[in-house]
């Protein structure tokens, strides 16, 4: 068990059955909301592959395991406190450009109500905090399908990486993990057109 970010492809994000995990509630009050501002639908949501193959970049699956303590003094000293809530308060995150976060009057499954962020906006926080501890990106996995990320900063070879290529991001590699996670999902709802919610 545990929190996960996960992607999810259009079947789920259209499916009204909330039982079998469907989201298609808060697809409608996006939906309304996005209308009621004067912006377009969001309805392009690609299909998740029925198999997942590690390093695809197909979806989109990390676990949230260290702990975030550094991570959010890191935001405090780098960010403003309004971007700071929104890197660390979102919960549903869609590749939309939005001048604001949006607020849906609808639960999850840890929040009443849904904290919706646009991947720009949160890839553009994560990439001054990635510049911040000189994140190597060109070392950490680009395709998160199935706990890439978590793997490589967990059992991986993260701790190596840090003594060959030393940083402020190997002095804490538990916050370097959520400035790489929240930098992936940004880049992984953008790249393929999804939405990534916490499950």
């Amino acid at each position: 068990m545990g929190i996960y970010l996960v992607s999810v492809g259009a079947r789920e994000w259209f499916d009204e059955d909330e039982d079998e995990g469907g989201k298609g509630a808060l697809a409608s009050a996006l939906g309304a909301e996005l209308s009621r501002r004067g912006l377009p639908p969001y309805q392009s949501v690609p299909e998740e592959p029925e198999r997942v193959l590690r390093g695809a970049g197909m979806s989109f699956e990390e676990k949230l395991v260290p702990s975030m303590d550094g991570f959010e003094a890191l935001c405090r000293k780098h960010l403003s406190r309004k971007e700071h809530d929104l890197l660390c308060g979102w919960s549903l995150l869609v590749p939309l450009s939005l001048d604001e976060e949006i607020r849906l009057p609808v639960g999850t499954a840890y929040t009443d109500t849904t904290l919706v962020a646009g991947a720009p906006r949160i890839l553009a926080l994560a990439e001054r905090l990635a510049t911040a501890v000189r994140l190597p990106v060109d070392e950490i996995p680009e395709a998160c399908d199935n706990l890439d990320l978590t793997m490589w900063f967990l059992d991986g070879p993260a701790k190596d990486t840090a003594a060959a290529r030393p940083g402020p991001w190997g002095e804490d590699l538990d916050t370097a993990f959520y400035v790489a996670l929240y930098l992936r999902a940004a880049q992984h709802s953008l790249r393929r057109g999804c939405p990534i919610v916490y499950c």
